[in-house]
């Protein structure tokens, strides 16, 4: 009886276990990251008699939980993905919006900055018109520094966001810390802490949100937590921390400093995974190239009106003046080099823009070793070629002797060596445009040059008006008064043939001679075809050194003698040549000129279509990769809760199995008594 009433006793105490198991599950139906439990059974030793062994009852070996090792890496290397797929798709969908947007992005403003041109072109002396561009003018200012705005916001808002992470990171990596210190104490009596494990698991998951992690199981049962190229954040209860601050070489970009002891590193560039990993990610590939690209277009512009406005009249017959404000203000050009907060001196670099139009988008790295500069391209990092001028100036160019389109003034203090700074020749572009002219007349919209046909000729020749190819910018009124005098006189003379040249090139005045259409000179005059168009090109070199080109085309069939003139257009209120060229500017290819490859480069309009272009292209593969990584994530989430979670149904038959297991053990322990009762019995 006693045999019998222990196997009823041991039933009893696997089936309430059982039953207490079943509950434990059921109650964590919600729980996060929570595994379905279940006990393993074995019968306890039999015991021999004559007839052959006897078992004794059961018993418990192992409570253990349902779990994949396999299925749990797929989801936290999913979830890395996910969210670093949704933190990049989160930030590019409001860049794309407002780019491409008709009342936010700059295209807009570009139109009609270009349109009111064409309207105050038709009539050059009204100055509505004239106030209308300049109104537009300042309209496009605006809206280039309200766009950079908004992207410095971003970037202010990546900065935040990177910092709120970390804090996340490092509160996760406590947590690990702390269970792999209390898994390895509950674990060294050889069995599972299965609730422990499974919240390591499920803070390892939501650690794998914020950053991409790799987890190496140590025999102790504990986890070592890696991060970026092997920095470890978790080693057993050891636990390491992350900071966000600002970065050396722009205070404006921070970086992500892996701290371990006493020691810094930092590891900006080497995190995948996870919202920090899809913020740095989105940074890096499209928020300053973007910022860059906006800036270059907002110099090429101010650059190429300037220029253009300076090579022209006003209705006052003076030079234009400058529209927008000067790029070049040496307080504009400090702003482009930012010294590392490493840097053993106090020399602050200045960055002067030489030529807009081979800008390209990318910063650039300067390193003085003491006695030298070295300059890397920061896009593709390609190595400058740094060519220092008599007055200490610094030019780079690329490998293929491509000009980058800045300059470098070293500036006293001079740099240390080991001293570092970024260059960063566009990025502020957008911000520092800003229009200044406020007196309508003085818009040049006037050439400088008019020809005219002599009245006494007597054939039909004409000539066209001048187009000043080639100029400074501004012009020198003097310098072009002395050129021109009263007018520069050219003769025709009539060949047997029925060609026809202009005054010889040994009888024009001084400076004067004829170019090709490459500025080399001609030792005679061109031969010219009578009946055709002809086009010429004249060039004069004043004392200055300064070269004006000037094309116009002959026409017509002169006579020997008859005269054409170029004279200074001092009063040319209804000029508007120098207005068309304006308006020219808006289908030019201005932006990203590479002078190796002919026809290279964009226009103003061309230039913001395709960083729009760029943009939409990357936003719309980044919302078809946050739906592929959705459902990736679904399916390893899927998989795994199809084998650790708790299914309410399966623990509902388990507990009415396991109540009658419990009901039939105490059936057994019933009939022991009973039979000892009765044996008891027969002796009284």
């Amino acid at each position: 009886m006693a045999d019998l009433l222990n196997i009823g006793l041991s039933g009893l105490s696997a089936s309430k276990t059982q039953l207490s198991i079943t509950g434990h599950n059921i109650t964590n139906v919600n729980t996060p990251g929570f595994s379905r439990q279940n006990a393993s059974q074995a019968t306890t030793s039999p015991q021999f008699s004559g007839a052959g062994y006897i078992g004794s009852g059961t018993t418990l070996v192992d409570v253990r939980r349902t779990y994949s090792e396999f299925l749990t890496n797929q989801v936290r290397s999913s979830t890395a993905l996910n969210s670093d797929v949704a933190a990049y798709k989160s930030q590019i969908d409001q860049l794309d919006s407002l780019l491409a947007g008709s009342t936010t992005g700059i295209t807009p403003s570009l139109q009609s900055f270009f349109s009111a041109l064409q309207t105050a072109a038709e009539d050059p002396a009204n100055i509505p018109a004239r106030q209308l561009v300049l109104a537009e003018a300042e309209g496009l200012a605006r809206r280039f520094n309200t766009v950079y705005d908004r992207l410095s916001e971003q970037n202010s808002f990546t900065n935040k966001q990177m910092a709120a992470v970390t804090d996340q990171v490092n509160r996760l990596a406590g947590s690990i810390g702390s269970l792999n210190e209390a898994i390895a104490v509950a674990a060294a009596n050889g069995k599972q802490p299965n609730d422990l494990l499974d919240a390591r698991d499920e803070a390892v998951r939501q650690l794998s949100s914020y950053i991409g992690v790799t987890v190496v199981p140590q025999d102790d049962s504990s986890f070592n937590i890696f991060i970026g190229s092997g920095q470890p954040l978790v080693v057993g209860s050891s636990v390491a921390r992350l900071e966000v601050v600002p970065g050396q070489g722009d205070p404006n970009r921070h970086e992500v400093q892996f701290i371990s002891g006493g020691s810094r590193q930092g590891i900006t560039s080497q995190i995948t995974g996870g919202e920090l990993g899809g913020l740095i990610r989105y940074r890096e590939e499209v928020l300053d190239s973007t910022m860059n690209s906006l800036g270059r277009l907002a110099l090429a512009v101010s650059d190429q009106i300037n220029s253009q406005l300076g090579q022209g009249l006003d209705l006052k017959g003076q030079v234009g003046s400058a529209l927008f404000g000067d790029y070049n203000d040496p307080a504009l050009a400090k702003l482009r080099v930012n010294a590392f907060s490493g840097n053993s001196s106090s020399a602050q670099p200045a960055l002067n823009i030489t030529d807009t139009s081979q800008l390209t988008t990318s910063d650039y790295l300067m390193e003085y070793d003491g006695t030298s500069y070295k300059v890397r391209r920061l896009s593709d990092n390609q190595p400058m070629t740094v060519t220092a001028a008599a007055d200490g100036t610094l030019s780079i160019t690329d490998k293929n002797g491509r000009d980058q389109g800045f300059q470098i003034v070293p500036g006293t203090p001079a740099p240390a060596a080991g001293d570092k700074f970024t260059l960063q020749p566009t990025r502020r572009g957008a911000t520092d445009i800003s229009a200044i002219l406020d007196q309508a007349d003085q818009l040049a919209f006037a050439s400088p040059v008019r020809a005219e046909s002599n009245l006494q000729n007597a054939g039909t020749g004409a000539i066209s008006q001048p187009d000043m190819v080639s100029a400074p910018s501004p012009i020198d009124l003097a310098e072009l008064n002395a050129a021109f005098g009263s007018g520069l006189e050219l003769t025709a003379t009539v060949n047997a043939d029925g060609s026809y040249t202009l005054t010889d090139a040994g009888s024009l005045p001084a400076g004067w001679s004829y170019v090709d259409e490459n500025g080399n000179p001609l030792t005679t005059a061109p031969t010219l075809q009578s009946g055709n168009s002809n086009s010429v090109r004249l060039a004069y070199t004043g004392a200055s050194g300064e070269t004006y080109q000037f094309d116009f085309s002959v026409s017509g069939r002169p006579q020997t003698g008859d005269s054409f003139s170029l004279t200074f257009n001092q009063s040319g209120v209804s000029d508007n040549r120098n207005a068309l060229k304006l308006a020219d500017l808006q289908s030019k290819q201005t932006v990203g000129v590479d002078g190796s490859v002919a026809g290279s480069g964009f226009s103003f309009t061309d230039g913001y279509g395709e960083l729009v272009e760029r943009v939409g292209t990357l936003t719309a593969q980044a919302r078809m990769d946050n739906e592929a990584t959705g459902a990736i994530l679904k399916q390893a989430t899927d998989n795994r809760d199809s084998l650790s979670a708790v299914n309410l149904d399966e623990e509902a038959a388990n507990l009415i199995k396991f109540e009658q297991y419990y009901n039939a053990s105490a059936q057994i322990i019933q009939v022991a008594r009973s039979l000892f009762d009765t044996l008891i019995s027969s002796f009284r």
